[in-house]
């Protein structure tokens, strides 16, 4: 039954999670950014999106949390490292990526909150 139990829990967690994605890329959208990927995935990791505005890349990591300091502190290092070699490979296969500056921004979903945007995070 616990097994069973953390199954039950890790499904839900999964859906809280892609629903916090959506959520963080409306908010972008409204924000004016273009959203060019949700969840891309890659050899080295998974982007949970990538938007755009103007020649600016933005890779963004969202995590759903009850306190924007609990999200900022949940991408750790290892984090880090795999949104750079992901977004390293995605830039690699556009033509105009040297057209284009780039930036890691955190996005934490509260409950009942607008969500919290942090710019140049890593």
């Amino acid at each position: 039954m616990a097994a069973e139990d953390r199954g039950r829990r890790r499904r839900r967690a999964e859906r809280y999670g892609r629903l916090s994605e959506y959520v963080a890329a409306g908010f972008l959208m409204i924000k004016g950014y273009r959203i060019l990927a949700l969840r891309h995935r890659t050899p080295m990791g998974e982007i949970d999106i990538i938007a755009r505005k103007r020649d600016l890349v933005i890779f963004i990591e969202v995590k759903a949390r009850a306190r924007s300091a609990d999200a900022v502190d949940a991408v750790g290092g290892a984090t880090q490292r795999r949104i750079r070699d992901a977004s390293d490979l995605w830039l690699s296969r556009r033509r105009d990526a040297h057209l284009l500056s780039q930036r890691y921004d955190i996005i934490a979903v509260q409950p009942w909150r607008f969500p919290v945007h942090i710019q140049d995070a890593f």
